[in-house]
């Protein structure tokens, strides 16, 4: 049963790193190496289990962006039950599809932007990483301090 538990906590975490990454513009390079993952399986299997993937990318890329997170949640669901499936079919590639979810963990975590910002005397310049409330900074241009 231990063995089972694993099997299925790598398959949630590769359904959240698929959802992920096909909303990114790397998807392409991804995809690749999720090709080589189902490779592991036959041929034929693996082209079944990318063709459910690549539906579920256009399917998250063309929804209106009011149903994005909608969207997101249920391919998630749908991902995390095919990944399950797949694991338990070949256990051994589960620390492959481990390695494909750390590697897009680090690569979040490593993610960092740089600005330079010149030539901004009596301005403010704020530079967010996400979700940014604004509620209490007023901003004014100059000569409308008075």
């Amino acid at each position: 049963m231990g063995d089972a538990l694993n099997i299925m906590e790598v398959a949630t975490g590769g359904a959240a790193v698929l959802v992920a990454e096909m909303a990114k513009s790397g998807w392409t390079s991804f995809r690749t190496r999720v090709a080589r993952f189902f490779g592991r399986g036959s041929e034929e299997r693996a082209q079944q289990e990318l063709s459910i993937i690549d539906a579920a990318h256009v399917r998250l890329t063309e929804c209106p962006e009011g149903e994005r997170d909608a969207v997101a949640e249920a391919l998630r669901q749908q991902l995390f039950i095919q990944l399950a499936a797949f694991l338990q079919h070949h256990p051994e590639t589960a620390a492959e599809l481990q390695a494909l979810v750390d590697e897009a963990d680090s690569a979040e975590e490593g993610h960092r932007v740089q600005a330079n910002v010149q030539n901004n005397t009596n301005s403010q310049v704020v530079i967010s990483g996400g979700s940014l409330s604004a509620n209490s900074i007023t901003y004014r241009t100059n000569g409308d301090d008075k």
